[in-house]
């Protein structure tokens, strides 16, 4: 065996100390420091044997199958003996048989430093290494894993990958001053341990150089050429880079601050200290490529810092994946998500099945108590003077020893008060059997033993828990959760903690959030009443009655309850016993929480089994001073010691300055948490120290222990020293597939994992497979420990399912059968019984995590990310390690507390090289990696992270990180195959009459305008102005508008002869003064009101072509003047007529500076109006000329003018008056912007045409006051009203919290029949329905809300004005709209498929109104131009005497015009001239009918064509996933969505504070996945406001993009998702 060899050679034992030095001497490079170091070893290592590990164990294998044989003929159960099978083990060691695990017996003496120093040269205390500081990380590095690390990172750094680092905004980079800073309770147990702070001068921190000095290091070592962004820098120089590094360290030097020890590396007494040089090394600004321009995906150059990191983003994930997508056959509408096939060449079990191992049989020893109440009384009553415990106070001083006699006598009293002085006589508070809580603090174990036992002498049941800090601490309710379960009425607590407990004012203890209704009983003897002589407690042997319940947390955060037997109680203390050899009288020194688990079985309860005396060390005194526990080991001359790997490791820190430390007289170091699979290395480097102060390598003894089965294996002391430990080298990777594969420690990928001894005394142990049927596992398969013993907890208290679940499981052999007939209870540890019946554990069920079939440990992760970076950037012990389900599968997300000092720059290099060497170690991709400041993870009582709750924090975004690094490209592997368009179905489909393939044909049409006889006075007129003339001569005194203002009251009103003399003298005016001619065009340039009506029908009676453009906002001309201007020169406008005071606006500076003056044309002020008539009103000679001209800018951003003829005008307004029955005698309300599509026609045609009054609030007043529009509707008793999205969304916001009042105020909309969206989008039926809901109380019918459909080419599709009441009988009205549920992933294949309500991937949509009269609709196949049939998805084409006539461009694009305005179908009916919408949708028949007794067809609208994203192959509309968006976090108020080469972009906006916009990212990244199957490229937080909406409420997402990429957002935090 090599280390035996190694051992006994002291020649190179020596050579081995010193080889780290010749390194240090500056004259080897680290290339010749490795072959020098691998020759040196060479010849002493033995060669490694032909056979594969493969073959071993086949070897292996038939030698124990004869062994099985063997004892199945000896003995009928399948349970092998201990020492038979050490035997057995020899046995086969000595026929030369290698054994089945590469077992090194021997501990790793024999090359101390050799293998404990990592490989890389990366950061300058590990120059100066102190010689026998046993220099390691504890628990969680063994070194060889800190060199595996270092060596994969050093891999990585050949192809550097170039990551773009986040940006953030200033205020978001806020440094914390190292001295206002407090250091955090820093801990490094697994879960729930606290850790130690050092005082100054016992515990030196590191060289902080390691910290400050990385950056500078890097760049003296690679030349400051590297831009310092690319993620891995990971150190080792080419020759001259050691000597540089030397002579630059031994120049520099820094001062300390004051943080928190270093517990990493060890600096010598004369450690160099290093300070940041200042001048020619400063730090170089990271280069992000701004300098050249680049080429973005659409081939244009575009110089700007964000598009160049993306475009770094999209070049990184270029590269190929790891895992290759597989090739599948998607189904017609299913998108599947790829099934992770399993590996064909993954490692497969080849062993025999395995046998059970029983542990050495219990001795009855004959003067063993018969309980462990009769214990007490034995030694209080024989021996009253013995010290039981010894208590501790924070100076290490003993504050008080208690005797066995005054144990006896006080738990008496605390039962005898129990049992008869809470509540009255005849109904007492707490009877035998019921459940008490005990809350001691941490400090005072003395209080709780007493109460403990009083407990168990007055037969109540004791459930130990921590004492509550606040009212809210993390996992309290759950606590209060257990305790209300277990039926707790009463807890007992001492005096010093009651007094320290929250108060109410009053002085009583607050009810803690969950926890049920206590009475807090103080067990103190002062505070008690002295029993009865005559009293005594009722002391019977061992029963089936339980005697306590340990609580114990789920992954989940849930608290359990396991309820422990007096029987099994005394069992597992006699089982104690006997595997430690506990004698009388022995000393114990207990470091461990004596309120559960080990700390309470040794400390508590065996220990007065056998009369033992504990010195009990507080937490406190730890964390004043670590090395308390070791001088009290030396103090007392202690036996025994309880102890975590942490402690051994602080010790290891604070130990230089002790001289006289002799742990000569242990015999016994118990490690509690020695089933960790990290806590070798602590092992390792407290033997590695204290060797020479005494300790003996054979005490060191690990355990493994669960809740529910107590002691699972222990280590037995031996007296033997040349029993060496067992020590396993497993392959990582073997072990994600479960299988125990023998690794040479060369390679990187290994675990080194120790034995925790042999099973328990009367016990019995096997593996059994973790999920499924308990299969008996293969004797190379790792599996979940299974123990058959008296001494386990029998059950989860109050939870019979999953007690059956753990504590009565029957492990089944291969064939089926059970292997005994008792049940066997699951320890929750994963690991094998390997040769000699040593039980080897390799991590907990809890830490484990199954991504795409592989199992990874969560303690596995966090070794490895603490491995990365020997500066230290993160805490120890203070990272989290969980897995998040998304998409169906798991994803590692790592939380990690970062040290206050570290720069943005260091935090992420660390993120990315904690990714590289994950990657690399694990072979899996972390999903997202979150810093948070240092002290603000959730910890559990003793100072660990809560786990359950970090992830929970994580889930709903409250977590606050300071950095987010995503990896969704690199770990989500299971996304569909992107999509292959089909070829759709051509003309030559077949097609009958009105089928095509099968099905209706998508039509629809309103009624026909023809055959509707009306009453209709305007329809023989031909020109709106003629009806205008004629209202002014009929009716003159009929008010046709009315404007209010913000308050409410009428601000303007005109009758039909006031607007036919005031338009009458603006024609004159545009003759006179503008010398205009018929057919030119006029720009009207107003705000929202009378004088825009009125100009328009000037320029009609002068014979112009009005084009209606909204006013620049004057608070923003910069950016609203240009788009004035572009319209009225794209319009070829001849003059602009507009108010006195956007004149003066035009004029000013801030309009100069953003048009010149000079190329505006001439401007006409209408204030100042001419006193004549005209001598005639023009009159048009031909009804398809043009009337006006319709400009509006979409949200792609294209600005598009339209031209309506007079006809289309006439027609428009007439099928408007049909399908909303308006007349003279209706009234109106309008809350509209009226420069475009149906707001324009509504606003300033329809009153003129039907003769109804207008009721006008323009939307801009409703910024001032919200309730206007609501308020007009309910003043004026209006049934009819009309509003956009935005005024909606402003209603719903802006009062919904004042609903109350307004119904105070008299507002009352019972008389609204209809209300209806005006809106060229697919509805909100989201914003609909809360609307409704919202003003349901307010008299609203939730009918009344409908919607309206219009684009370009037609400015109005669908109306849908409801009709309740008489109305609807009389048979006008359509029915109501209905709503469907599609199925969003079909959709994305241009298809539709109807689902239920509810069902996953539902999205509801809602019709779009009622088809006007004279309108007729096909639903045609955008690419192909045929018709498509009923519910199928495709382009709405429209036919109707209203659509407009054509684009009206300066460019004179016929191409463009006539597609959109004259298409026919390609088969079909070839001769309707058709106008293309833009708009996808489908149309549907439903069962309801209209009013002509017609079924009704109702239209479907998905979005527009120029909006939807083709992403992998799919359609995807952005208000999908902008709703998914939305809903993932309460602080996104609104979501824009676009592309950029490929990539899409998430913009949300926060309505927070600015530290919670980094809790967005993970959520975003999600919730895209989950709902749409893609992955986020780029998340970017902004404020409320930044994303763009024009006046109809719609996102201009095109601007939001243009602005990104020209970095004009100012965002708070832009995240590249890798």
């Amino acid at each position: 065996d090599a280390d035996t060899e190694l051992e006994s050679s002291p020649r190179l034992y020596s050579r081995l100390i010193d080889f780290p030095f010749l390194f240090l001497a500056g004259d080897i490079t680290q290339k010749g420091y490795e072959k020098k170091r691998s020759k040196l070893i060479g010849a002493y290592l033995p060669q490694p044997p032909a056979a594969n590990g493969a073959a071993a164990v086949r070897c292996r294998l038939q030698h124990s199958e004869g062994a099985a044989r063997r004892m199945l003929r000896t003995a009928n159960i399948g349970v092998c003996d201990i020492r038979e099978a050490a035997a057995r083990e020899r046995a086969a060691s000595t026929a030369g048989n290698r054994p089945l695990f590469y077992f090194r017996f021997g501990v790793d003496q024999a090359l101390p430093q050799e293998r404990r120093t990592p490989v890389t040269p990366s950061s300058s205390s590990r120059y100066h290494r102190r010689r026998s500081s046993g220099s390691r990380d504890e628990r969680y590095r063994s070194d060889v894993h800190t060199e595996a690390v270092q060596a994969a990172l050093a891999k990585h750094k050949e192809r550097k990958m170039a990551v773009p680092m986040p940006s953030k905004r200033r205020s978001l980079v806020v440094q914390t001053s190292m001295d206002a800073y407090t250091p955090p309770d820093t801990s490094s147990g697994s879960e729930d341990e606290g850790s130690v702070q050092g005082d100054s001068q016992g515990t030196p921190t590191s060289s902080q150089g390691s910290i400050n000095m990385e950056h500078w290091i890097s760049q003296a070592i690679h030349g400051s050429t590297t831009s310092t962004t690319s993620s891995s820098s990971t150190q080792s120089g080419g020759s001259g880079a050691a000597h540089r590094l030397a002579d630059v360290m031994a120049q520099t030097h820094i001062e300390n601050h004051s943080a928190p020890p270093d517990v990493t590396t060890y600096t010598s007494e004369h450690s160099i200290q290093v300070e940041r040089p200042q001048g020619s090394t400063a730090r170089v600004a990271p280069k992000y490529g701004n300098a050249e321009l680049m080429e973005t995906g659409d081939g244009v150059p575009v110089s700007s810092r964000v598009s160049a990191k993306i475009q770094q983003l999209v070049n990184t994930l270029k590269r190929p994946k790891r895992p290759p997508l597989r090739e599948f056959f998607v189904d017609d509408f299913e998108e599947l998500l790829e099934v992770q096939q399993p590996d064909p060449n993954q490692p497969k079990p080849e062993g025999a099945q395995m046998l059970a191992m029983r542990g050495e049989q219990l001795g009855v020893v004959t003067n063993w108590p018969p309980s462990l109440e009769a214990a007490l009384q034995r030694w209080g009553t024989i021996s009253p003077k013995a010290p039981c415990l010894t208590t501790m106070d924070t100076n290490g001083k003993p504050l008080y020893i208690l005797t066995y006699g005054k144990l006896w006598t006080r738990s008496m009293k605390v039962a005898y008060n129990i049992l008869h002085k809470l509540g009255t006589k005849q109904e007492p508070m707490v009877r035998p059997g019921d459940r008490v809580t005990l809350v001691f603090p941490n400090n005072d174990p003395a209080a709780f033993m007493v109460a403990f036992y009083g407990c168990l002498l007055a037969e109540v049941v004791p459930v130990p828990i921590e004492v509550p800090l606040t009212r809210k601490d993390a996992g309290s309710q759950q606590i209060g959760f257990l305790l209300g379960s277990c039926g707790v009425t009463v807890a007992l607590t001492s005096d010093a903690c009651h007094k320290g407990l929250p108060k109410s004012p009053t002085g009583e203890i607050p009810q803690f959030k969950g926890w049920p209704k206590l009475l807090w009983f103080v067990t103190e003897s002062k505070h008690l009443s002295k029993p009865p002589r005559d009293w005594f407690p009722h002391i019977k042997d061992a029963n089936n009655d339980t005697a306590y319940i340990e609580y114990k947390t789920c992954k989940d955060g849930s608290v359990l309850g396991v309820t422990v037997t007096r029987i099994a109680l005394l069992t597992h203390c006699q089982a104690l016993t006997q595997a430690c050899g506990y004698t009388e009288a022995e000393t114990i020194v207990n470091v461990l929480d004596f309120k559960k688990d080990v700390g309470l079985w040794h400390g508590i309860l065996t220990s007065v089994m056998n009369m033992m005396h504990v010195i009990s060390i507080p937490y406190s005194l730890m964390k004043v001073n670590p090395l308390s526990w070791i001088q009290k080991v030396c103090q007392y001359k202690a036996k025994v010691a309880c102890v975590k790997s942490r402690d051994m490791h602080w010790a290891l820190v604070a130990h230089r300055d002790q001289r006289d430390i002799n742990l000569s007289s242990l015999r016994m170091l118990i490690v509690a948490d020695g089933a960790n699979p990290w806590s070798i290395s602590s092992c390792d480097a407290f033997l590695n120290v204290f060797q020479s102060k005494g300790l003996r390598q054979e005490v060191i003894c690990p355990c493994a222990s669960s809740p529910e089965a107590l002691t699972v294996a222990i280590r037995r002391p031996t007296d033997d020293s040349n029993q060496p430990p067992g020590r396993g080298v497993l392959s990582m990777h073997g072990l994600t597939y479960g299988v125990i594969r023998v690794d040479s420690e060369e390679k990187l990928s290994v675990l080194t994992v120790q034995d925790v001894g042999l099973v328990m005394p009367g016990a019995i142990m096997c593996s059994v497979k973790p999920d499924g049927i308990p299969q008996l596992c293969k004797t190379d398969e790792i599996g979940e420990l299974c123990v058959c013993a008296i001494a386990t907890g029998t059950s989860y208290y109050g939870l019979s399912g999953m007690t059956k679940n753990t504590f009565e499981v029957f492990p089944m052999t291969s064939s089926g059968g059970p292997i005994t007939e008792y049940p066997f209870i699951r320890t929750g540890l994963l690991g094998f019984i390997g040769p000699g019946g040593l039980v080897f554990v390799i991590g907990k069920m809890d830490g484990l995590m199954v991504v795409s079939g592989r199992r990874h440990n969560a303690d596995d992760i966090v070794a490895t990310a603490l491995a990365v970076e020997p500066m230290k950037f993160v805490y120890r012990g203070r990272i989290a390690v969980f897995s998040v389900s998304v998409l169906h599968d798991e994803r590692i997300v790592i939380v990690a507390e970062q040290r206050p000092d570290s720069t943005e720059e260091d935090s992420f290099q660390w993120m990315s090289r904690v990714l590289q060497a994950i990657d690399s170690i694990h072979q899996v991709g972390v999903y997202c990696l979150a810093l948070v400041p240092a002290n603000t993870l959730p910890k559990t009582p003793l100072g660990g992270i809560h786990l359950s709750e970090t992830k929970q924090l994580f889930l709903e975004g409250s977590l606050h990180p300071c950095n987010v690094l995503m990896c969704p490209h690199t770990c989500v592997t299971n996304l569909p195959k992107p999509r292959q368009k089909q070829p759709e179905i051509g003309p030559a489909s077949v097609m009958v009459g009105n089928l095509v393939s099968g099905k209706r044909i998508a039509q629809a049409s309103g009624r026909d305008l023809g055959q509707i006889e009306d009453n209709d006075q305007a329809r023989k007129f031909l020109f709106l102005s003629e009806v205008l003339q004629w209202r002014a001569q009929t009716t003159p005194d009929h008010v046709l508008y009315t404007l209010l203002n913000c308050r409410g009251t009428i601000a303007n009103s005109l009758t039909c002869v006031q607007l036919h003399k005031r338009a009458e003298k603006i024609a004159v005016m545009l003759m006179e003064r503008g010398h205009l001619q018929d057919g030119d065009h006029v720009a009207l340039v107003y705000p929202p009101g009378i004088d825009l009506i009125a100009a328009f029908y000037g320029c009609l009676y002068a014979g112009c072509v009005p084009i209606t453009v909204r006013p620049p906002h004057p608070q923003n001309i910069a950016t609203t003047l240009p788009t004035v201007k572009m319209i009225v020169e794209v319009s070829r406008s001849a003059c602009l007529m507009t108010t006195q005071l956007i004149c003066k606006l035009l004029r000013s500076r801030e309009a100069a500076a953003a048009v010149d003056i000079r190329t505006w044309p001439p401007v006409l002020d209408t204030d100042d109006l001419p006193k004549k008539r005209p001598a005639q009103i023009y009159k048009p000679s031909n009804p398809e000329t043009l009337a006006y001209l319709d400009f509006s800018v979409s949200t792609t951003g294209m600005l598009a003018g339209v031209k309506m003829s007079h006809a289309a005008t006439s027609a428009f307004c007439r099928s408007i008056k049909l399908q909303c029955e308006l007349y003279p005698s209706r009234e109106v309300a309008i809350c509209l912007d009226p420069y475009c599509g149906l707001g324009f026609v509504l606003w300033c045609l329809c009153s003129v045409y039907s003769g109804h009054q207008s009721i006008l609030i323009p939307p801009s007043e409703l910024e001032t006051n919200p309730a206007l529009w609501l308020l007009a509707v309910s003043q004026y008793k209006v049934r009819d009203t009309f509003c956009s999205y935005s005024v909606m969304e402003l209603c719903t916001k802006g009062l919904g919290s004042q609903t109350e009042s307004l119904k105070a105020r008299g507002l009352d909309l019972s008389r609204v029949r209809t209300c209806v969206v005006v809106a060229e989008e697919r509805p909100r039926i989201a914003l609909t329905q809360s609307f409704s809901k919202l003003f349901k109380d307010l008299g609203l019918h939730p009918r009344a809300v409908s919607t309206s459909l219009g684009c370009r080419v037609n400015l109005a599709i669908c109306l849908q004005p409801h009709r309740l009441g008489k109305l609807a009988e009389q048979g006008t009205s359509g029915p109501d709209p209905t709503t469907v549920y599609v199925d969003m992933r079909a959709l994305r294949h241009d298809r539709v498929r109807l689902v239920e309500r509810g069902s996953p991937h539902s999205l509801p949509l809602m019709e779009s109104g009622k088809i006007l009269p004279g309108v007729r609709i096909i639903i045609a196949n955008p690419e192909t131009k045929g018709p498509l049939g009923d519910s199928h998805l495709g382009e709405i084409w429209v036919h109707s005497t209203h659509n407009a006539s054509g684009y009206f461009t300066i460019y004179g694009d016929e191409s463009l015009q006539s597609d959109h305005f004259n298409s026919r179908l390609s088969f079909g009916d070839t001769q309707t001239i058709w106008a293309r919408t833009g708009y996808l949708g489908f149309l549907r028949r439903t069962e309801l009918t209209d009013a002509n007794g017609e079924r009704h067809d109702a239209l479907y609208v998905v979005g527009a064509l120029d909006e939807a994203m083709e992403l992998r192959g799919m359609r995807y509309h952005p208000i999908d996933i902008e709703t998914s968006v939305i809903r993932a976090h309460k602080s996104i108020t609104e979501c824009a969505v676009f592309t950029w080469t490929n990539l899409l972009v998430v913009v949300v906006e926060l309505d927070g504070s600015e530290q919670e916009a980094l809790d967005l990212v993970p959520l975003v990244t999600n919730v895209v996945l989950e709902e749409h199957y893609l992955i986020v490229g780029v998340v970017v937080v902004v404020d409320i406001g930044v994303i763009p909406i024009n006046s109809r409420g719609e996102k201009q997402r095109m601007h939001l993009r243009d602005g990104f990429l020209a970095d004009q957002l100012d965002p708070i935090y832009v995240a590249y998702n890798m």
